[in-house]
């Protein structure tokens, strides 16, 4: 770890000044990442500039959205009332993160901001990864991509995007509010990462000195019923294989299914909506048939790697028991 400054800022917009004029200044709020970051070599700041003391942790539920602020921690969000009533998808996601210890670190700004867990992206010594030295190649184009992506990759990444609550927001049509040196603008969660093109380094679309103030939930149809399926290698403290957030809106006098979104994680460089899902699902009767065909409609784009076609078969048996729990009933 090389040696690097550090300030506090006590104010948005002193924060945001301070990185704008130092190209090689980064916020840190929980560091749960940040310093893995630092450790591993893979990032070397000459300055930090610690915004924890910035007024960006309020969790407040209103009638027609959910407003969580950046330095909200993890364990907080996912323990507040109004979330584990009205958005349950958010609240399993986060509880199924990382370890309690690390959750009441973690801030829900510095969790959509997690890269990539390839171990090619984290090894200790060199190697071919364009995420962390541009222009050196994909390892694991051709190497061990067993937790790869399905969707969204391309020939210079094939990395997916590690978060839980991100495929949670997405699903439920979360935005961020970000504000920078040249002021506000908002960001569909599912907008906010990048996909592999040509500059497969860049993660998001935050420019230098933006801050994540705000993250902002609508109440959406089913948002209170939603649900947040993991699978993973292991029963804690393991980033997922595949996993899917789903919310069905119902007409239970005519058992059919007004309306439905379903987001899939661990298969993209974002977290995976699936419209074509959603589609298909649109008045179609509650039924296991009905969602299985749904889901496999939404699957005619996925690219399986050479390690990784398992995925395909577990991510679809994960969406579609993702949208039989947000059903709410047994599913005929």
């Amino acid at each position: 770890m090389q040696p690097f400054g550090y300030q506090r800022a006590s104010e948005p917009q002193a924060a945001i000044e301070i990185l704008a004029g130092d190209p090689g200044a980064v916020f840190i709020a929980g560091g749960t990442e940040l310093l893995n970051w630092m450790k591993d070599g893979i990032l070397s700041p000459r300055q930090l500039v610690d915004i924890n003391r910035l007024p960006l942790a309020a969790i407040e539920a209103g009638p027609r959205e959910l407003r969580i602020g950046a330095l909200a921690r993890m364990s907080d969000v996912a323990a507040h009332p109004a979330v584990r009533r009205g958005y349950r998808a958010i609240s399993e996601a986060l509880e199924a993160s990382a370890s309690p210890q690390l959750r009441n670190m973690a801030s829900m700004g510095g969790n959509l901001l997690q890269r990539t867990r390839c171990p090619y992206f984290r090894a200790e010594t060199a190697l071919p990864c364009n995420k962390r030295s541009p222009g050196s190649g994909c390892a694991a184009r051709h190497g061990e991509n067993r937790g790869h992506a399905l969707f969204g990759w391309s020939d210079a990444c094939v990395a997916a995007h590690p978060s839980d609550v991100a495929v949670a927001l997405a699903m439920l049509d979360a935005t961020v509010l970000l504000r920078g040196p040249r002021g506000e603008r908002t960001v569909p969660v599912g907008e906010l990462y990048c996909l592999p093109g040509a500059s497969p380094e860049r993660d998001t679309v935050l420019e230098h000195g933006e801050l994540i103030v705000q993250i902002a939930v609508p109440a959406a149809p089913g948002a209170e019923r939603s649900r947040y399926l993991k699978v993973r290698e292991r029963a804690s403290y393991e980033f997922a294989l595949v996993s899917a957030a789903a919310a069905v809106d119902l007409d239970r006098g005519a058992a059919t299914i007004r309306g439905a979104r379903v987001a899939l994680g661990g298969v993209a460089p974002r977290p995976w909506r699936l419209p074509a899902a959603e589609e298909r699902l649109r008045g179609a009767p509650l039924r296991s048939e009905s969602l299985r065909d749904a889901v496999e409609a939404a699957f005619s784009e996925a690219r399986p790697l050479r390690h990784n076609g398992f995925k395909i078969e577990l991510a679809k048996r994960a969406a579609v028991r993702a949208l039989a729990l947000a059903a709410g009933e047994s599913v005929p």
